[in-house]
């Protein structure tokens, strides 16, 4: 079930979502050749913390095999959900920062993706336009709208570049809980989907890569990789629909 949120809980979530974007800044700042993934994600869990909140991240999912950390790590060919360890960031990677932070029980979800040091330009074209593609879904997020023109208009940034789009993973609903409904696909599906109404929250996310869209979950259970080791970016906003249009809440 599709919910709409008060302008009280809205509230809750741009605070959430500040502390997110707050922890994207914080780990960017840090972001260097030697320094761990694990120090970077002690670094995101204290701030997060420090700021009254806890993280979205840790312990979620299946009792089984819960996410051990506060934020998720992916580094060149890892799309999402890469766990944070002993791996020490080196000169030229492409790194992914997700975090997630819950305040007084409400969600805030954000992602950027970075190269540390020098790189190729068709390495920051891949990073800008999957940037790009988020901002014009983000633009097509107005109340009335149906939420295929969210995903065409991303589809319309990231297709000419040819990049590959991930198709297995999409943006969602968001609120009380991390992931609610809706999704929000990254492409066309060929139905218009639900209309967009204020007090509706989205997380949207595209994830492009250099090469094939097709990815595939190493044996962690978590890691989410391109099946060609093509490299990826991953960008993420939360917004909340408003009568005036899109508003971010992952900013600060």
């Amino acid at each position: 079930m599709v919910t709409r949120k008060s302008k009280r809980e809205i509230e809750k979530m741009r605070v959430a979502g500040r502390i997110v974007a707050e922890v994207l800044a914080l780990v960017e700042s840090e972001l260097r050749p030697g320094v761990s993934t694990r120090d970077l994600d002690r670094l995101a869990e204290k701030h997060i913390r420090a700021s009254g909140a806890v993280p979205s991240f840790k312990g979620y999912g299946h009792r089984s095999n819960p996410f051990p950390a506060s934020i998720c790590i992916s580094l060149d060919d890892e799309v999402v959900h890469g766990i944070p360890g002993d791996r020490v960031i080196k000169d030229g990677q492409i790194v992914s920062i997700d975090a997630g932070a819950i305040y007084d029980g409400w969600h805030g979800d954000g992602a950027r993706t970075f190269v540390v040091g020098s790189s190729a330009p068709e390495i920051r074209e891949l990073i800008d336009t999957t940037r790009l593609a988020m901002m014009a879904g983000i633009a097509a997020a107005q109340p009335g709208a149906n939420l295929g023109e969210v995903s065409a208009a991303i589809e319309d940034v990231a297709r000419p570049g040819g990049y590959g789009m991930v198709r297995q993973f999409v943006g969602h609903g968001i609120g009380t809980e991390m992931h609610q409904e809706p999704q929000v696909p990254n492409y066309r599906t060929g139905v218009r989907g639900m209309k967009l109404a204020p007090g509706i929250c989205l997380a949207i996310e595209p994830m492009l890569t250099l090469g094939s869209g097709d990815v595939a979950v190493r044996p962690d259970g978590w890691t989410v990789v391109t099946r060609d080791g093509s490299l990826a970016a991953h960008f993420e906003h939360t917004i909340a629909v408003t009568d005036a249009g899109p508003e971010i809440l992952t900013t600060v």
